[in-house]
């Protein structure tokens, strides 16, 4: 289920996997059509998605994107007894409200950021002031990766909030401003057992050196080695185990896999949010280095036999991904602007699709981030360049990219 470059990275993973008979996708995309049929069903009409499901046989769904796993779409595909990869509308709730997350991290005593929940302007005016800047102001539902602002003063903090509580019924959470680097953690679990599934780090916004407004993330790479396996394991024993344990004690188990946003303290590994499904455009470089048979891996996971699954495997290579957005964004994208990158294809890049549509012979832009293209390589800095080399043979004429994906992690393979 689902539409974007993380859906098509996952097809396009799942279409290599021997267990695999049959693969559908709705909606898809162009890029998505050359690995799965593709199948027009509106993903809020859960009568429809079951009645296909049941009508075709089908033994799993793997949902893709939050909004239909928050609106419950598990759960109607689970009461027909059909196999779901996403957590239940409960369980979802670790992404669909940072307020639930933060207050079950309060609970449970996992690491993050002390915060405020809010649902009045002036009561989160005044909290301003007990956090000073900089300070963080995040929209407590789903709002796309964006709905966060890093005010590194006050008044950019105030107005953060004022824009928030224009919209009715809002509600916010103010945390306090982490230090340290941002990386993504990617778990499996069952609802009882878990598995790590990779590390990669992501480049939210949108101007090159982190500047700028913050995006659905502007390229990444794979493995974030700044996650050392000693972070890793403090990440996994004090973040993502006791979230998934609570979760089940609390009726809710978590099925799927958990995005863990964190930030490395000099505290240690600290919870910047989870979110419910993969991330875009993490998938897009977790998938080119996952050895295995997909299908089969989140086929335990879905109904609870992980800890009997062979575990996941990925190439010591490193994956970078670089987006190519349309100009406007993240603000109004410029959209029906033509793209072709049908040249001259290089080995170990994939172009993965996202905001583009079929218009006759002709590929157009139809939203923000438009394609990502990965690359391969074992070293990054061979990665980052054979990205770029492939970004160069696109036509677009409306596009835009950052030019310093994974600058990090080459600065450190430099030294």
């Amino acid at each position: 289920m689902g539409g974007g470059g993380r859906e098509h990275a996952l097809a396009w993973k799942l279409a290599q996997s021997p267990s695999l008979t049959k693969l559908w996708a709705s909606p898809g995309n162009p890029g998505i059509a050359e690995c799965a049929e593709l199948v027009a069903l509106a993903l809020t009409d859960h009568a429809a998605v079951v009645a296909f499901c049941r009508a075709h046989a089908v033994d799993l769904v793997v949902v893709g994107p939050e909004a239909p796993l928050v609106d419950g779409i598990g759960d109607s595909l689970r009461a027909s007894g059909i196999a779901v990869f996403g957590p239940s509308k409960a369980a979802a709730q670790l992404e669909g409200s940072k307020g639930f997350t933060k207050d079950l991290c309060a609970r449970h005593t996992i690491p993050t950021a002390a915060f405020e929940r809010h649902q009045n302007l002036e009561a989160a005016l005044d909290a301003l002031d007990r956090f000073g800047a900089p300070v963080v102001v995040k929209a407590d539902g789903l709002a796309a990766g964006k709905g966060v602002t890093v005010a590194m003063t006050l008044d950019e903090a105030a107005a953060a909030l004022r824009a928030l509580f224009a919209e009715p019924g809002a509600e916010v959470v103010i945390e306090e401003y982490m230090e340290g680097e941002e990386v993504s953690l990617f778990a499996l679990s069952d609802g009882t057992d878990i598995v790590l599934f990779g590390t990669a780090q992501d480049h939210k916004r949108i101007g090159e050196g982190d500047t700028g407004p913050n995006t659905g993330g502007m390229g990444a790479y794979s493995p974030a080695t700044v996650l050392t396996p000693e972070l890793e394991r403090r990440a996994m024993d004090e973040i993502v185990r006791p979230t998934v344990a609570a979760m089940a004690a609390e009726g809710m188990p978590f099925i799927g896999v958990l995005f863990a946003g964190l930030m490395l303290t000099t505290d240690g590994p600290k919870l910047i949010e989870y979110n419910a499904r993969f991330g875009d455009p993490e998938t897009q470089v977790l998938m080119p280095r996952f050895e295995g048979d997909l299908a089969t891996l989140f086929m335990a996971t879905a109904n609870g036999t992980l800890a009997s699954a062979a575990r996941p495997k990925f190439v010591p290579d490193y994956a970078i991904t670089v987006v190519l957005a349309a100009k406007g964004y993240p603000g109004e994208p410029r959209t029906g602007g033509a793209i072709d990158w049908s040249g001259e294809a290089r080995a170990g890049t994939e172009v993965f699709v996202a905001g583009v549509k079929r218009d006759g012979d002709t590929l157009r832009a139809s939203g923000g981030r438009v394609v990502a293209v990965t690359a391969l390589a074992p070293r990054i800095g061979d990665a980052r360049d054979m990205a770029y080399r492939r970004i160069a043979q696109i036509d677009f004429a409306d596009g835009q990219f950052r030019r310093d994906i994974g600058w990090r992690e080459v600065a450190r393979e430099q030294q």
